[in-house]
């Protein structure tokens, strides 16, 4: 990368960092979490003064995992799930070289599962999905992951529905057409793209409870447990469904001064104040939950900043 080569010269034994070096940031569709989440901290960084960060938009977690191993990328956000498979090369990496070395520079938020029908489609559970047509969002994203889970623990099988693979607001326009039944988005919310749906029509949160919530915990450790409260979309009951961590990813490849300073810049008291007024979620990223659920090692430059700060012993 560009950036890691001019860093590297710049730097040396790596305990500086040259003003202005640019670090790419990979997001993700610009209606749902990543992408917003990702301008706001760009900005911060930025403003900052000692590295320019450049928001990339992005299929997903896939997408920002294949660029960091392939060196497309500097660092990007991604579910927490398809980053350990990727570092393991398990799952759905297997067949792929494992990308050993991922590494995490923080945990950010909980990203919920969301499962959207129109409120008069008689969609009421997840195995009303039989027969119907159902986009599980880009093939290079999470959401298209975790529903195939969804969908396997609720027991239907891949010729009992109709595949679509549009993501954010393609899905929601198709939605509201009768083009399709429901859509998955993986996402902190509120998302955009779902909440511009439910002020232009009466939409249906379909919960991810019961039994089918249980052998997905039981079966994948990376989910947890959480609820979408009431109104956080205009006019949409509250529902339970499951969760899994959005967290910030890097390559051992970027120096140490680097991710130092963009760790440092995340929990810098403008950048927090910055996240909070900016997005709803922008409260869950504290240092206290920065190592919640982290299961890719951490960089050198993100263990730094946690010891010097007192995270981390």
């Amino acid at each position: 990368m560009r950036m890691i080569l001019s860093l590297a010269l710049a730097l040396g034994l790596g305990t500086g960092v040259s003003a202005q070096q640019e670090v790419t940031l990979g997001t993700g569709a610009a209606t749902l979490t990543y992408a917003p989440v990702g301008d706001i901290l760009a900005t911060a960084v930025t403003g900052a003064g000692e590295l320019t960060l450049r928001p990339v938009p992005s299929n997903g977690s896939l997408d920002n995992i294949r660029a960091i191993a392939e060196g497309r990328l500097d660092t990007g956000f991604a579910q927490s799930d398809i980053a350990f498979w990727a570092y393991e090369g398990t799952s759905i990496w297997s067949g792929n070289p494992p990308v050993e070395g991922l590494r995490t520079i923080a945990a950010l938020y909980e990203e919920h599962i969301h499962l959207v029908t129109l409120a008069d489609s008689g969609i009421e559970t997840v195995t009303d999905l039989r027969n119907r047509r159902i986009s599980l969002d880009d093939v290079g994203s999470g959401t298209h992951v975790d529903a195939r889970l969804i969908l396997e623990a609720a027991g239907l099988r891949s010729d009992e529905f109709a595949v679509e693979t549009m993501t954010g607001q393609a899905a929601a326009t198709a939605l509201e057409a009768g083009e399709i039944d429901a859509f998955f988005t993986v996402a902190g919310y509120p998302t955009a793209a779902i909440a511009d749906l439910a002020a232009r029509t009466a939409i249906r949160l379909v919960p991810i409870e019961g039994e089918i919530a249980v052998e997905l915990l039981w079966r994948h450790g990376f989910l947890a447990r959480s609820e979408i409260p009431a109104e956080v979309y205009p006019g949409v009951s509250g529902v339970e469904t499951v969760s899994v961590g959005a967290h910030w990813y890097t390559s051992d490849a970027v120096p140490e001064a680097v991710v130092y300073e963009l760790t440092r810049s995340l929990f810098a008291e403008g950048t927090q104040a910055r996240l909070v007024e900016g997005h709803p979620k922008g409260r869950e990223m504290t240092p206290e939950t920065a190592l919640d659920g982290v299961a890719v090692p951490l960089h050198p430059g993100a263990v730094r900043f946690y010891e010097e700060s007192g995270v981390m012993e």
